[in-house]
């Protein structure tokens, strides 16, 4: 879903850059263009995405994996006892 809503905003922002230039040039807060304002959003969002993943990996994926490598231990293990 983090990735989904990252990739959302950047399309909207590059969406609105080439759609809507008069918009994206218009002073924003601080005097600065609403373009800039919303490339700088841009970097917090995909390090909140970056951080959604990691998170869901930890607790998804790495168990997945654990299990995994357990399991081929075992198989390991039978081979070379098998005569």
């Amino acid at each position: 879903m983090a990735t989904v809503t990252a990739l959302g905003y950047f399309a909207a922002f590059l969406t609105l850059t080439v759609k809507a230039p008069s918009l994206m040039a218009r002073p924003g807060p601080g005097g600065l263009p609403t373009g800039l304002v919303l490339a700088l959003v841009q970097i917090p969002v995909t390090w909140l995405a970056v951080l959604l993943y990691e998170a869901a990996a930890h607790r998804f994926v790495d168990p997945l994996a654990r299990r995994a490598r357990r399991l081929t231990r075992v198989v390991v293990a039978d081979r070379e006892q098998a005569p």
